[in-house]
């Protein structure tokens, strides 16, 4: 649903738009909201725009097997959707979906075009989005492939925390669903949850609900051990 706009100094694009840009994008933008657990858009769906995450969080995901599915990134505040679908086949590859309430701003794909041109350092800003998160890309994909399963879990409860932060009380700031983490770490429900309640036990680390607190970092870290390839 639209709302009334947001904060353009905050987001990934007008962070980088020339100063006169920002008042046609203040025009031009559409601020949306979506509740938790809402799609926002979703995988095989035609391109239209961009979007920036004004705030909340939000899952990046793709169709994995038969009714599964593998969770690319997670997404915060100041963090761009949806340029994944930006090319010759204007089709999304991924959906993206609300873990909490989240707001963002929408542009559309001819004023989307329109800024890359006139605005240097934002097509600079996106250049070096697009290098970053190939490289991680491709650190995820080695992991899946060489990691054990349980160092998956545990790198992904690190990355976690490394993305949200911890708010008050030492909890990761999002909570997640085990399915998420599962989807996150390519593996299965049961396998999260097995892990999970054996690091609790050993205290290192502490849930409550989906909140997940990680109390000793370094026993966690123990369990990352990469598998040497084979051939």
């Amino acid at each position: 649903m639209q709302v009334s706009s947001c904060n353009i100094s905050d987001c990934f694009l007008c962070s980088s738009c020339l100063p006169e840009w920002k008042a046609l994008v203040e025009v031009k933008k559409t601020t949306l909201r979506f509740k938790k657990g809402a799609q926002i858009f979703g995988e095989g769906g035609k391109v239209t725009g961009i979007y920036f995450l004004y705030s909340g969080s939000v899952k990046v995901h793709k169709e994995w097997g038969e009714q599964k599915e593998l969770i690319i990134r997670f997404a915060k505040k100041g963090d761009i959707l949806g340029h994944r679908g930006m090319g010759s086949d204007p089709i999304y590859p991924i959906s993206a979906t609300a873990l909490e309430d989240v707001k963002l701003c929408f542009i559309d794909n001819a004023f989307w075009e329109a800024t890359m041109k006139s605005n240097h350092a934002l097509t600079h800003k996106l250049v070096q989005f697009y290098a970053v998160e190939l490289q991680q890309a491709e650190k995820r994909m080695r992991n899946l492939a060489l990691m054990e399963v349980n160092a998956r879990i545990a790198d992904a409860l690190l990355e976690m925390k490394e993305i949200w932060g911890v708010n008050s009380e030492g909890y990761i700031s999002v909570p997640v669903a085990r399915r998420d983490i599962a989807a996150y770490a390519g593996t299965i429900y049961e396998t999260v949850f097995k892990f999970l309640s054996e690091l609790t036990q050993k205290k290192i680390i502490a849930t409550s609900g989906k909140s997940i607190r990680i109390i000793d970092e370094e026993k966690l870290k123990q369990h990352i051990k990469t598998k040497k390839s084979i051939g």
